[in-house]
């Protein structure tokens, strides 16, 4: 069965790995935050705190999900993580669904296999890192044509469909200040959040792309409720989602007008 995996990475800056590069091995780690500067670290400098990622197979006339969730550095080793996220790659053989992910998440992620020494054939079952490849599908750079000036914003992009977009009370910029305060689960129900509103834009443009007529759109975004709604005990930070639901959609669908 076609199957995808839509997918995202909380990351802080690995002080340990930018001291052995910097000759700055041995100094306290305030020493080495301020060395390493308030401007995005490179991406070999990245740590990773939580993966993210939305599983679905399509049946019959629309995607059924079959897993949210988020697995972090609270519960396991970053090796652990990773190591996980690429067995399933491997098992699934998915397509890799990002925003932004072509020129972040799939390098960082590669990087920090390679640090930990892993073997992760999965990420090489498909031509994953091949520049005009889909199998590795960047909604970021195929949105705006590969041109920066027509890049926008996940959370932007989300509101404007009609979905809820981004939490109001974190965002990436705060990952590295939660991460400090031990609020690790907190940021992985918001990077829940991010790959499900990736997941509905990617819906909308499949729809778009006509790989989804408008019934099985319209079936995809339903069993995506019945999924959140039948975990949302255990995962409420996802009941806004349901807020702005099929019905709420700002989207000019079966006669409906702007």
């Amino acid at each position: 069965m076609p199957s995808v995996i839509v997918w995202d990475l909380e990351t802080v800056p690995d002080l340990g790995g930018y001291a052995a590069a910097q000759g700055l091995s041995g100094q306290s780690d305030e020493h080495i935050r301020e060395h390493l500067g308030d401007k995005l670290p490179k991406h070999i400098y990245h740590s990773i705190v939580c993966i993210g990622a939305v599983v679905a197979h399509f049946v019959n006339d629309g995607w059924v999900v079959d897993a949210i969730g988020a697995p972090h550095v609270g519960e396991r080793r970053e090796r652990e993580l990773i190591s996980a996220f690429v067995d399933k790659i491997a098992e699934l053989r998915p397509q890799l669904i990002t925003f932004n992910g072509a020129s972040f998440d799939l390098p960082v992620l590669r990087y920090r296999a390679m640090i930990h020494g892993l073997s992760a054939p999965g990420l090489a079952c498909r031509p994953y890192f091949k520049r005009y490849s889909t199998d590795a599908l960047d909604l970021c750079d195929e949105l705006s044509s590969f041109t920066s000036n027509a890049k926008v914003k996940l959370d932007e992009l989300s509101k404007v469909l009609g979905f809820s977009g981004k939490p109001a009370d974190i965002d990436g910029s705060e990952v590295e200040s939660y991460f400090k305060d031990g609020r690790i689960q907190e940021i992985a129900a918001y990077c829940e959040t991010d790959v499900l509103n990736t997941y509905r834009v990617w819906l909308r443009y499949e729809l778009f792309c006509g790989r989804l007529s408008i019934p099985s759109y319209e079936a995809s975004e339903r069993l995506l409720m019945d999924f959140i709604r039948s975990n949302e005990s255990k995962k409420p930070h996802l009941v806004p989602i349901l807020e702005r639901s099929l019905s709420t959609a700002r989207v000019c669908i079966a006669g409906d007008n702007l």
